[in-house]
Parts: C-alpha cells; structure tokens; sequence
C-alpha cells in the first residue's frame, strides 16, 4: 500500500491540471482498492455545493452535472462531521441521496472520507462497491484517508491553477480570484505580475505562451546541439578511466536527445505556441512521470536521468534569460522565494508590490519590504506561481491577500484605497518637526529601524528621531566574503553622520535564523534555536573585534553610536561581550582616536530573559525589546512558517504580559527600555506599549507618520485605561478587535484597513470565487 501511495502521489504531482489529478486519483484508488467506484466531490466557493468532478465506475455522463448542497445526502454528512463514513449498506441511511443520473443504485457499500487543506473543506472522496456483504475494513478506510490527506494539497494547488486561469470548477468564467497568505507590509499595490524563478528549476518555470515559435524552436535546438556537445566531450575526456558499461551511460543520454526522442515532443509542444521553456518542462515532467510509476528498479531509476538532462537543457535555456526579462512599470515580482537579490534587479520606480510563496509577516525579506515600503503578502502556499507572469494582480498587504484577474469593481475599490493612502500620509507631513508627545504631556521618542542607505531619507523625511535598530548584517549580506575593517567603518559612518547628533543603536552581527551568509554558511535543524547571534560572534571573536572597532572608529567626533547585543540568553554572555568591547576600546583609544565610550545595551528576545531583566539592566545602559523573535518563542511559533502563521499573533496576551515585566523591572532599576518589533509600527500596538511606559518605539518608516498622530492625540491615561482593558482578555483576535475599535471610536479609522467584511461584501458582489 504504501508503493501504491508513493505512485499515485507521483503521479497526480505530475498532472497538468486539476481534471488529469482528479482522473488519475478515481482510476488509481478503484484499482488499488479493488473496489467497484471512486469519485471525487469538490467542493465548488461559489455555489456551496459538491460536484461530481471525477468517477471511475459511475456514469460518466454525471461528472460536471451532479451536484449536492453543502449537508445534503451521505458526501454532505462526511463534509459536515469532517470524519469519515463507512456504511455496509448505504441506501438505508437516512441521509442517502439517490441520483439516478450516476447509475449508483447497483451499490450498497459506501466509504467517504473527507479532502480537508488547512482547515479548508475542499470535497469528498468516495469509494463504492456492490456486494451488500462488504463492508470496507479498516485498513482500507486507514488507507482512503491517508490518500486523501496526502492529495489535499494537490488538489488545492490544482484547483488554484484552473481559477487562476479563469475557471471556476463548473467551467465557468470567474473574476476576482483570491488567494490568501498573510500580511507581509502594509499597503495596497495594482500592478502586472513578473514571475522571477531559480535558475535549471525546472518546477517553477511559469507557463507562458509565445508568439515566436521559430525563435524558440531556435533557441531550443541551439541548447540541445550545446548539451549534446558537453556529453560527448565529457564521454571522450573519461573514456580512459571508465569501463564499457560504463560509458554506455553516454550514450543512453544522446540517444534521449535524438529528434526522435524528448527533443521531437518538446518541439511539437512549441509549435503549439508554448514557449521553450514551458514546453521542455511539460514533456520532461510527464516522462519523469511514466519511469516513475514503473515496477522495475531499473527503469524507476532511469526518472533521475531524466531529471538530470532536463535541468541541463533547462541550464542552457535560461542562458541570459535575466537580461532579456522585462519589467513593466507597475512591477508585482512573484516568487517561490523573493530574495534581496531579486529586489535588487528591478529598475528603480517600477517595484510597486512583492509576493512569495515562502516567508512569513516577519522574514528577513518582508522586513526589507516594509522598509522599502513595498506592499507584500506572503505564506500563499497554494499559489500557481508559474500562471502569474503578465497577469494583472492587485496585492492587499493589509489583510494578506492577492487578487488575480480583478473586475473594474474591485479594482475601483482598491484604487481608492491607494489613493486614500497617499492622501493620508501627504496630510502627515506637517507633523515631521513635531515631537511626539500625547495630550497629558507624556513623551515618545520615535526611532527607525534600517539596514539599508536607502531607508535615510525617507527615515529623515518622516521626522525619525534616531535609529532604534541598525541591522548589520545587510552588508554582510550584499558581499561574497567578510567585509573589511575599512568597508565596515564606511557603511557605519554614512549611519552615524545622516543622523546625527540623535542616537543611532547599532546591533552586533545578527546572522544565523533566516539569516544566511553564502560564505558562512550554517546547517542546523532548528536553526531559531541554534547558533545564532551573540552565539556566533562570540565563538569567533575576530569577526566581533572587527566589527566593534570599525563602528568605535566610524563613531569619532559624532559620539552618537550606541551598541545593542542580539539573541542574548543569559549574564555570561552580556559580561564576556563587555569584556570585548572594552578592550576594543581602549586600543581604539591608544591608536588616537578621540571618541567616548558607547551606550551598551542588550536585546530582550529570549523568553528566559524576561525574569531576568533586572539583573541585566545592571550592567547594561538599556534594553531593548525585540518582539519578533520573542513573540516566536513565546509561542512557540516559527514564524516563516505559513502553516503556523495564524498561530503567531503580537497581541497574545502572554506576549503583552511579557512586555509589560519587562518595562517594569527596567524602569525598577532606573534603566531605560525600548521595543524594535513591528509591533511597534501597528498604531494600536503603540498606544498600548506607549502606556506600558516604554520610552521609544523603533519602527519601518512608513509607519512613523501614522504612529506619531495617534499618540499625539491621544492622552496617556485614556491609553492606560485600554491597555487595562485588554489585559484582563484571553484571546489575541478580540485583543486586536477592540485596539481597533477604540481607535476607530477616537477616530483614527482613516488609520485602520478597512474591515474585511467591505472587502468580502464586495467580491460576493462580483461573484469572487
């Protein structure tokens, strides 16, 4: 059974879309079964019925044409109870529907298992049989549900692909296609869809028509004629050493690129209008397919040949693909994985929203966008990526969700959006100057967080006070090797100069985690568990030392530097790193440098840290929170993992708890303490972190303008008196739901996104499936 599974699992990965899945699942489960029928019921958004969309063993005439209400007839109970149901004799259940259509009444047995993905009912999976004497064991019910448990995401990945293509599961035009990750940055953007994909992947590569087939077949002839061309070479340099046998390997891979062969099907697939690339993947992946599901190990392993020449070929294909790539104005750029380097690619201006498969609201790279201030939604784990390229896509980074196809309507709804957005912040503007001081008097100093040159003016232009949070590893990561003393010092001293005299707090190297340096790599199994951060540096001294003494050195005659120690656990670690940077500066001092000795201080991210925070506070000169990664912790939550993201939620109630020990025991001791997590940025999590008594918030610098106008509005009283509120609550969703209604109530709604019942009103009107 499990041979069985492991094939039909290949098999359905292998399809080309959601009918050719569901079709190998009825065909594939009847035959292993041994049982007379298999069909699917899909569960069809739109009308909230199950349809008949596969059957091996009913009608076929009935597949598309029968349908069910949501808790009509035995699928609808195995929906409704989401366990399975398994019956000897099917028609004398209550809830038995009969269809004439389909030809069921000849069978009595029935088992129904429910297709559930994430919390998501997406049909039923049905085996029948007629003998009213069987009575399905449980050993085929364990199998049934183990097939449609490992399918789920198939057919949920499958079903996207057909939406996304413009059919709903009925064949019905659709609009308004909707697909929901979580928020990565705030913001709305509308823009065409760029697919950027890894390179000899063929997986990703996204599907595209083409309208010059003679230049694919071109190109594609041109990079069989260089594969062939490698082989031989690389046949003739080992004759010498390898056996006949051996060598025969070579020629089984030329004989797979002779015109008969793969080249002759990927040609064929071209003249249809699928460019190169796109048609390679087809065929490869549908030969893959055939050797995988073969009994003889042999043949098996002839898939990894397979795989192998494509990837080759593929290799040779993508060839300059990056500077023949096109980037319109209004650039959405679809990943499996955005990475820096990818932003970086963009011309400058036409970047206005991000999407990625992978990630999470707080990966490296959603920060980077919100610091960029580039609308992003991230975690779509569903997502056809490869049917995105030159789609027009509107992103909502305020609820997390990506719209293909729009209608007018809604693409209307989120234009004004837009627009109210821009008019809000040019209206922020006057505050730049202003300090940010509540209405009873209370003062916040309001700091930015950056890695990048690029965020300072935009920093300096939303009335930043200093930097909360200087992340050094980002030029770390823009280099192949470590960079110098000098190199260091530069990057440092354009930080320190932009911004002084206020304070600029630069954190140590802070790798490790989603951190990743391709010349220092580390493999770990649990990697936000492991050797990361002060951890790292401290085990290699001399890339601590280094780094110290280039900000001690960029820091001379400006004195504005101050120094945080990341990923902090326990004393030791805050004595051992003190030990360090004295002596750094001492000799920085002997060298002749006139400068003073920094601020220390260390980063609250550990929940262990929280019940020590008084004896640190006494050898440090501030604390600052890091909510992110103590807010994972915490919950134990990893939180680039978009299958646990609804799990991980600033607003618990042991998150704000924490926070509130922590501003306690610091301000206990006469230390000040400040936060740098995004939930600073949230205005509403200000207010309540402002009323805890943290004395600066440090936050991307598209939140600063919202941010300041709330708490200048606001009197620090009215803020405690929410923040006692909240506190006595239990669940972080009505945390959040009344922070937002208080808001709204001191009318700061223009601040809030708009509820997702607008949202949802409207794509119900414009039949959003």
């Amino acid at each position: 059974m499990l041979s069985t599974l492991r094939n039909i699992v290949q098999e359905v990965n292998a399809a080309r879309d959601l009918h050719e899945a569901l079709g190998i699942i009825v065909s594939r489960v009847q035959a292993a079964m041994a049982t007379e029928v298999c069909s699917v019921y899909l569960l069809d958004p739109s009308s909230n019925r199950y349809i008949l969309m596969a059957t091996e063993g009913l009608y076929q005439e009935s597949v598309g044409n029968v349908s069910l209400g949501y808790s009509e007839g035995l699928v609808g109970l195995v929906g409704a109870r989401e366990e399975p149901i398994n019956l000897e004799d099917a028609p004398s259940h209550p809830r038995y529907r009969y269809f004439p259509e389909t030809g069921e009444e000849r069978f009595r047995s029935f088992l129904g298992v429910p297709i559930i993905h994430r919390r998501r009912m997406l049909g039923v999976l049905v085996v029948q049989q007629r003998e009213s004497s069987r009575c399905f064991d449980e050993g085929e019910e364990a199998f049934l549900v183990t097939v449609s448990a490992q399918l789920a995401s198939v057919i949920a990945h499958s079903e996207a692909t057909g939406a996304i293509s413009g059919l709903s599961l009925t064949g019905e035009a659709t609009k308004d296609i909707c697909f929901s990750g979580v928020p990565g940055a705030q913001g709305v953007a509308i823009g065409t869809g760029v697919v950027v994909y890894s390179t000899a992947d063929l997986d990703v590569v996204p599907e595209k028509p083409t309208d010059d087939i003679e230049q694919e077949l071109a190109l594609f002839r041109a990079a069989v004629q260089t594969v062939r061309e490698d082989i031989q070479r690389v046949a003739k340099r080992l004759s010498s050493q390898l056996r006949p046998e051996e060598l025969a390997l070579f020629d089984v891979y030329l004989s797979m690129l002779g015109d008969q062969a793969l080249p002759g099907e990927v040609a064929t697939r071209i003249h249809e209008g699928i460019w190169a690339q796109g048609a390679l993947k087809q065929v490869v992946q549908q030969y893959i397919r055939h050797f995988e599901v073969m009994d003889d190990h042999y043949l098996r392993e002839r898939a990894v040949d397979i795989r192998d020449l494509g990837r080759r070929l593929l290799s040779r294909l993508q060839e300059g693909e990056e500077k023949t790539l096109e980037y319109p104005e209004r650039t959405v750029l679809v990943s499996e994985e955005i990475t820096p380097a990818m932003l970086g690619e963009v011309p400058k201006g036409h970047l206005v929203g991000l999407v990625s498969v992978k990630g999470s609201s707080n990966s490296h790279v959603a920060i980077l966008a919100r610091a960029m201030g580039v609308p992003t939604v991230m975690g779509l784990v569903d997502i056809p990526v490869n049917q995105l390229d030159g789609k027009e896509l509107i992103v909502d980074g305020f609820e997390g969700q990506l719209f293909a196809s729009p209608s007018p309507d809604l693409r209307a709804f989120y234009q004004e959006i837009c627009d109210e957005e821009d008019e809000l912040f040019r209206g922020l503007e006057a505050l730049r100057d202003k300090p940010c001081e509540t209405t009873d008097g209370h003062r916040v100093a309001l700091l930015v967080n950056t890695g990048l040159m690029t965020d300072v003016a935009r920093s300096l232009s939303h009335g930043a006070e200093g930097i909360g949070l200087y992340r050094t590893e980002v030029p770390f990561m823009i280099k192949d090797r470590f960079p110098s003393e000098q190199e260091q010092r530069e990057y440092y001293r354009e930080q320190l100069e932009a911004f002084a005299p206020n304070p600029v707090t630069m954190r140590t190297l802070d790798i490790g985690g989603d951190k990743a340096l391709t010349y220092f790599p580390i493999q770990e199994e649990n990697p936000f568990l492991g050797w990361r951060g002060i951890r790292v540096t401290l085990d290699h001294p001399e890339i601590f030392l280094v780094q110290v003494r280039a900000m001690l050195k960029a820091s001379e005659g400006l004195n504005n530097l101050q120094i945080m120690l990341p990923m902090i656990s326990n004393i030791s670690e805050v004595e051992e790193s003190l030990h360090l940077i004295y002596r750094v500066y001492h000799e920085v001092r002997e060298e002749g440098y006139q400068i003073h000795m920094p601020k220390v201080g260390v980063m609250v991210e550990v929940p262990g840290v929280v019940y020590q925070i008084r004896e640190l506070a006494e050898r440090v000169d501030f604390l600052s929170v890091g909510s992110n990664d103590l807010t994972q912790y915490l919950l134990a939550v990893d939180r680039n993992n978009p299958r646990v993201a609804q799990l991980y939620h600033s607003y618990h109630p042991a998150v704000l708890q924490a926070l509130v020990r922590v501003a306690q025991d610091a301000h206990s001791v006469g230390k000040p303490v400040g936060i740098c997590g995004e939930l600073a940025g949230d205005p509403g999590g200000a207010v309540l972190l402002m009323a805890m008594g943290y004395d600066s918030l440090s936050m991307n610098a598209a939140s600063l303008p919202k941010v300041k106008s709330v708490i200048r509005n606001v009197s620090r009283e009215w803020a405690m008196q929410l923040l006692d509120d909240v506190l006595l609550l239990d669940s972080p969703h009505v945390i959040k739901s009344c922070v937002d209604l208080a808001l709204r109530n001191a009318g700061f709604g223009r601040y809030l996104r708009p509820a997702r019942s607008s949202t949802a009103a409207l794509a119900e009107q414009s039949g959003n499936s």
